[in-house]
Formats: C-alpha cells, structure tokens, sequence
C-alpha cells in the first residue's frame, strides 16, 4: 500500500556527527572562515548572494544559512556576477558574486568587468585550493587575483583565517570609494574551512569604519558653479550612470527645476524625469552640446559614447563633476571640475544660486527650453513613420515603440544586446528613476537574465521586461528557469533578426555581399518554445499589429502562471540603428 505525498508520515530529523560537531563548536566560540565571510558580508548591508556551487566554497553557503543570507544559486557564473551588479544597481547596496575556483572564477569574468566599466560596487568572493598545496597544482588552481586584478578596484588573498572578516571590509570599502566598482578576494579551501577562536577573530562594527561618501569638494568650486549657472542663459546638464548610483537624483531633479535648465539623461540616469516634464530632453543631445553656453556634465565620463568630448562646442563652458578624480578633463578640457558625491554637489549647487538668477537671465533660458522643446517635438515626428510602420519583416523601430507604449509606471525595462539597446533608447521612456539598465560602456551581450532576476528581487512588487537581441538571449536564456525557481518571473522579448545584426552591418559594408555575413549568421530558432519548455508562455509574432496583443497576453501569463514569458518577435535583418549605420562607437 503506498502512501499519496498529502497523508505520509513525517520525516524524522536525524542528527549527524557533523551536526554534533558544528553545535558543539558554536557553543564553544569557535567559528569557521564561512562562517567569518558570512557574518563580514551581513554587516556590510549583503542580504543576498549569487553563486554556483563548487567544493571550494560551500562552507560560505552554511554560514549564509545561519546569518539569513539569500542564496540565488544559477546555472553560469556570468549570470551571477551580472546579477549581483544588477542588484547593486537596484538597491544602493553592495551586491556579492561567490564563485568556486578555476572556470568559477574565469566564468564571472565578464560580468565583474562589465561592473567594473559600470562602476557598479559588487564583491567577488572565489575560492582556491588549500594554501597548503600552494604550487603543487591543485584542482582547479588559477592565479586568480593576477587575473582580476585588472578589472578591479581592489584583489587580494586572504592569508589567515583570522584575517577573513577584516579582509571583506576591506574590500568593501574599496567598493565604495570614490566611483564605486568591483573588488575580487581569493579565499584559500583551507582557510576557509579552518575553524579559529571567535574571540580572537576582529569582525569590524557596522558604520564604525567608515568615513561619509558625500563629499563636496572644494566649497569654492560650489560657488563658482553656482555664478557660471546663474549667469547663463543656454546651460544644460547631462547626467550619467554615478547620479543613480549615487541615489543622487533627488538633488539632480531638484536642481534642474530649480533654475531652469534642461537635462539630459545616460545610462542608469534614464527616468530621473518622466517623459513629458518640462525640464526632460533626449532627442536634441547634439543641438545643446552645440549651442549652449554652459554645459554640465554630471557623472559619465567622456568615452566613446559622448565621442571623446570631441562633439561637445568649444566656445561654450565645460564643466565636469565625477566621483573619481582621473576621469574629470580625461580626453577633453573643462574649464571647471569638481570631485565629489554628485547629489551632495548639486545640492549645494542649487543653495548656493537660489534666489540669485535676475529675471531677463530666467527669461532668456526659457526661450532656450521652449526651442529644445520645439526640436524635440521636430525630431519625435520624424521618426513617427519608422515607430509605426506597417513594413513586414517588422521594423526595429515599431518594436521600440510598443515596448515603450506597453510600459507602466512600475516597469523595470532591461536592454541587452546591441542594436535593440540603441534603437530602443530612442522610443523607450522609463517612468520612474531605477527602471532603466543596460551593459553600459563594456557592451556585454548577456546581462539580461542576470538583471532580470536582480531587479524582481530587489522589486517583486514592479514588472520587469527585458528585451533581447537573439544573440544577445542565446548566451545566458537558461537562467531564465533560475528566475522561476526563486519565484522571480519575468517578460523577455527578442528581437530576432537571426544574425548579430550590429556587427554584420560593418562587415557588409567593408566586404561586401560575399563575405560581410561571415561569423554572424545565427539559425532561425522559435525561442518561443523555450518558455513553454520550463513551463511557461510563449508566442512568435510576425505581424507589426500583433506585437501589441502578444505582450499583453504574455504580462497576463507571467502574473497568473508565476513563470516566465517570452514574445519573440521576427524583426527585419536589413533595418539598423543610425549608430551602427555610422559606425559611431568605433570612432
């Protein structure tokens, strides 16, 4: 007679000598260097860790238990490393990546390096083999620390067992100096298994070692600001990625409407404004950087994206605010910069003027806005045609469109790829600060998935949409059963267009029909399959008029089946974002 799962008898605990052991040494203030990392990350604010499994590192998992550490554990490693940058983003927090040794630590390699061009503070923790069969070529022995060193702010081994705590809030504070970015620690099997005394373990006290990241620089320098503002008559300001991850966005907004200046927005700093507040600008970059007499570049540095600064006007005043002074007049002159916490900045910025612009100054930089305001109106119609084209195969663009037209107000929208983040960044209007992520600068394809799940545990209550290029969904889709087992579901939605269309474009154009689709021609695959596989809702469209529908029918999925969903839609392969046309991020 067998028993159905409903009425069967209650497992007995049983209590292993391993179990013994471990309570006896707790009671006794006896403490493993798991256990050390797990209590060090807790005070650091970690309440969650992602991870895969490995023999070097599985204590860490036992202290996480006991300190009421989440464990999100995937099925790559580069998944984990985007998710603990994407949930830095998210919360504010330190986001933590542990990873066991050799191809753990190699696999994470993307994602810590795309944080690290982010400057997104995240801690990696690796494990390594026993420092006592250092150089005897143990499993999986890598130098570690030389290999991340490189895309770090800080990387180090830790030596002793007694060094564990102190060593992480070392690391930490790296994280969180300056620009915030990713800091690598390689612990040691045995160090990490070693159990020590407690008492004679140093875990530093929350907040006790610290000193305020608020800075604001030379007060001087705030003054001088505040006249060049006050006297403008055409400012504008651009803020990038350290605004938000900063949290100083209430300090950026309030400044904008304080005095009257338009703002445009990069990176992580998309949604600071909704679309359609008076003071929010995006399609009429070029014209301000031309004809302002003031521009304030607030947080992104002057890389490929702001091309170098080279197509910034010379004959206007360039001021450069940053948290990290090595990027401030880095590729261009300015004529001011300022070193320092972006909300604390531009909070002073605004005290410092208020009250002090007269009024024909006031007028003359309405007139400004009311003609950005005309140019925006201009180029938005322009592109009318293409956002609602009919053309099949289906336009990028129309799917930009409808993304942005099906978006709330609490949709976390998620770019990855190449020309869907381009393109899309030209329809898409996130509607509250956060609910904009992207590679960033190092332009990984993949980060999707591992944001996708960040973002729903950061924010179960918000939806979560991330849109894919194929190639882009192709290297890391199977995580998406990672996101429905933590309960976690998401929208995907491709763009497949069955090539890396981004570089193909390049390549067409320098060699031709022949051989321009060489090394990016990707199969046509119904990724639509792929969500009913893990027991979700997926569906192909074809038709411009029914991409609409189709996201509707997949939000209703998502929140009735608690799986994810995935709409791919057939794009045209021949269509290109004006970037790629141009070959902008190349120049």
């Amino acid at each position: 007679m067998t028993t159905s799962p409903a009425t069967a008898a209650p497992k007995l605990e049983t209590t292993t000598a391993e179990d013994t052991l471990k309570q006896k040494s707790r009671a006794t203030g006896i403490i493993s260097g798991g256990h050390l990392v797990a209590k060090a990350l807790k005070n650091e604010g970690v309440d969650t860790i992602f991870t895969l499994c490995g023999g070097h590192i599985i204590d860490i998992y036992d202290g996480c238990v006991d300190e009421g550490i989440r464990i999100i554990d995937v099925r790559h490693e580069q998944v984990a490393a985007h998710a603990a940058d994407g949930y830095a983003r998210q919360t504010g927090k330190l986001g933590c990546v542990v990873t066991t040794a050799g191809p753990g630590c190699t696999n994470a390699v993307t994602g810590v390096a795309t944080a690290f061009r982010s400057e997104s503070p995240i801690i990696h923790i690796g494990g390594q083999g026993a420092l006592t069969q250092h150089k005897m070529g143990s499993l999986q022995d890598l130098p570690h620390v030389d290999l991340m060193s490189a895309i770090t702010k800080f990387a180090a081994t830790v030596p002793s067992t007694e060094r564990v705590a102190d060593m992480i809030s070392m690391a930490a504070r790296e994280c969180l100096h300056g620009a915030p970015g990713p800091a690598y620690l390689e612990i040691p099997r045995d160090v990490l298994d070693r159990e020590v005394d407690a008492s004679k373990t140093v875990i530093p006290s929350p907040g006790r070692y610290r000193a305020s990241t608020r800075s604001l620089g030379d007060p001087a320098d705030i003054e001088k600001l505040a006249d060049i503002l006050v006297n403008s008559e055409r400012p504008a300001i651009l803020y990038g990625q350290q605004v938000w991850m900063a949290r100083g966005h209430e300090e950026a907004v309030a400044l904008l409407r304080g005095l009257d200046v338009p703002g445009y927005f990069n990176g992580a700093s998309r949604g600071l404004l909704p679309p359609g507040d008076p003071h929010h600008f995006d399609r009429t970059r070029s014209q301000a950087f031309a004809k302002a007499d003031v521009l304030v570049i607030v947080g992104t540095p002057f890389d490929f994206r702001m091309g170098y600064g080279r197509r910034i006007s010379k004959d206007l005043t360039l001021v450069q605010i940053d948290q990290d002074y090595r990027t401030v007049g880095k590729n261009r002159e300015v004529d001011l910069g300022l070193v320092g916490h972006p909300g604390a900045i531009l909070g002073a910025v605004l005290q410092a003027a208020t009250g002090r612009i007269k009024n024909e100054k006031r007028q003359a930089r309405r007139e400004w806005m009311k003609q950005l305001a005309a140019a925006e109106e201009a180029a938005t119609q322009k592109l009318m045609p293409l956002f609602k084209s009919d053309n099949t195969p289906i336009h990028p663009y129309r799917v930009a469109y409808e993304l942005n037209e099906f978006l709330t107000d609490d949709t976390i929208y998620i770019g990855d790829g190449g020309d869907v983040v381009t393109i899309s960044a030209q329809a898409v209007r996130p509607r509250k600060p956060g609910q904009w992520m992207d590679p960033g600068a190092l332009g990984s394809l993949g980060v999707g998935t591992g944001f996708a799940i960040a973002a729903k545990l950061a924010h179960p209550q918000k939806e979560v949409l991330c849109y894919y290029g194929d190639g882009a969904f192709g290297m890391t889709a199977f995580d998406m059963e990672t996101a429905n087992r933590f309960g976690v579901p998401y929208l995907a939605v491709i763009g497949n267009n069955s090539a890396m269309n981004q570089i193909r474009y390049g390549q067409l154009a320098k060699y031709g029909e022949e051989r321009g689709n060489v090394g990016n021609l990707l199969g046509d695959v119904p990724f639509s399959k792929f969500a009913e596989m893990l027991g979700g809702y997926g569906e192909e469209v074809r038709e411009p008029g029914q991409i609409a529908p189709a996201l509707a029918r997949a939000r209703e999925a998502v929140l009735k089946s608690r799986r994810s969903a995935v709409v791919n839609i057939w794009v045209d392969p021949r269509e290109y974002a004006p970037g790629t046309k141009n070959q902008t991020m190349y120049k």
